[in-house]
């Protein structure tokens, strides 16, 4: 499909048109589809070739043994490589971070593990944000090391500098990985500062200096976009924001093709990719992205206002409710559009008042997961980030005391009613 196609035009008369709008119909040729409106899903495992040169065209692309020619592109083989649910919904995520490419994963963990296997070898190193989620946790520092790969957390107790000089001195850094807003803590990273120190590194990557990755799942592509901050990877659990709706499991990384022909590759041989099914779900919740996290935001703007006065809640974890003129405060005005809608705070006690706190709860879903369209809370201390010690817990400010809260699109005077009645208890 050329990119000059009518299915993928992004102007109308010079006017450039929108994401939202873009999201509907970006990719999709339904006169390829018996003039479907909506894009069939494709449940096939392989394509019929029209003939055995055009088989060899596409496996010499696939397989990167020769470079495209003009207006070319990979061509239809095999559901683990390619597919059209897969494809066109590629296409479309690439609309809100303003990415060349990306690539879909049939999980957050799938498209993080996938993307630093391409790049990470042994005797290298990698320096990444702390918090970060706990399934992230657990790959950095238990599961990449057996490979030979040493990883160096930065956060409240040890700076980027810091990191890096100790990195350096065990191997190559080759990336910089970093979760802006940390999970559970909604601490940020400057995603700025990240790439310049990268770029003061030599590394042996294809950019010949450490990779500036950021897991941007906790906003989502509408309330940040770290392409623009100078991230070279954006990675995605699909499962939250852009699904949506708690039915999927499914991530992505966006980027450059240059970069991402790497992990596509990687992709490829372990089989990480999404199902077509999947994929079609996905494009159908890209379709109320924006409205479905608008509403979001406000609900939980007005859930953590009240949570803020309530006497038996120490801290509200809440982006917009950063201490004007500090530091944190103008990284938030300069690198987010907005607070999005998950944050945690912290109650008076610990485990066994958060527990009776979270039992309580009648509207609002004792789950973990975030980002869809029904509000849910956690206790990260013995949930998403159990694997973490106790002791490293503490340093990273995840106290026995803290809810982490996901709103959704329930109204917001009745999550203020089921928590009002839930701390009353």
């Amino acid at each position: 499909m050329g990119a000059d196609r009518a299915y993928r035009r992004r102007t109308i008369d010079g006017h450039a048109l929108h994401p939202q709008t873009l999201a509907l119909s970006y990719g999709y040729d339904p006169h390829l589809s018996e003039g479907a409106v909506k894009c069939p899903i494709f449940l096939t495992s392989t394509f019929v070739f029209r003939s055995a040169a055009e088989g060899k065209r596409f496996f010499e692309l696939a397989y990167g043994l020769r470079q495209a020619g003009p207006a070319e592109e990979p061509g239809l083989i095999y559901s683990r490589i390619n597919n059209p649910d897969l494809e066109i919904l590629e296409d479309r995520l690439t609309l809100w971070d303003g990415a060349e490419a990306a690539l879909v994963f049939g999980s957050g963990m799938a498209a993080i593990t996938t993307t630093l296997l391409a790049f990470v070898r042994p005797g290298t190193t990698l320096v990444h944000s702390a918090p970060v989620y706990g399934g992230t946790d657990f790959l950095l520092q238990r599961i990449l090391p057996q490979f030979g790969v040493t990883a160096v957390a930065f956060g409240p107790e040890r700076t980027l500098a810091e990191a890096l000089r100790e990195a350096t001195r065990r191997g190559p850094v080759v990336a910089l990985y970093v979760e802006t807003p940390a999970n559970p803590t909604n601490a940020l990273v400057d995603i700025a500062a990240c790439r310049a120190a990268a770029e003061e590194l030599e590394s042996p990557t294809p950019l010949g200096r450490p990779l500036v990755l950021v897991d941007n799942t906790f906003l989502g592509p509408l309330w940040q976009q770290p392409l623009r901050h100078g991230a070279d990877l954006v990675l995605y659990s699909l499962t939250k924001y852009v699904g949506g709706h708690s039915d999927v499991i499914a991530g992505a990384c966006l980027g450059s093709r240059a970069l991402l022909a790497s992990v596509r590759g990687m992709r490829t041989i372990c089989g990480t990719m999404a199902d077509p099914h999947t994929g079609w779900l996905l494009m159908r919740s890209l379709e109320t992205l924006r409205v479905r996290l608008e509403a979001q935001a406000e609900g939980a703007r007005r859930v953590a206002e009240f949570l803020r006065d309530h006497p038996r809640v120490r801290r509200v974890h809440y982006l917009r409710f950063l201490e004007p003129g500090t530091p944190e405060a103008e990284l938030f005005a300069r690198q987010c559009c907005g607070a999005g809608a998950t944050f945690s705070f912290e109650i008076d006690g610990g485990e066994a008042e958060a527990f009776r706190v979270l039992d309580a709860l009648q509207v609002i879903k004792l789950a973990v997961s975030l980002g869809g369209t029904e509000s849910l809370a956690e206790h990260p201390a013995t949930m998403t980030h159990a694997d973490i010690s106790p002791d490293e817990q503490r340093r990273l400010g995840i106290t026995p005391g803290m809810i982490r809260l996901s709103v959704g699109l329930e109204h917001p005077d009745d999550l203020i009613a089921d928590l009002r009645q839930a701390l009353a208890a």
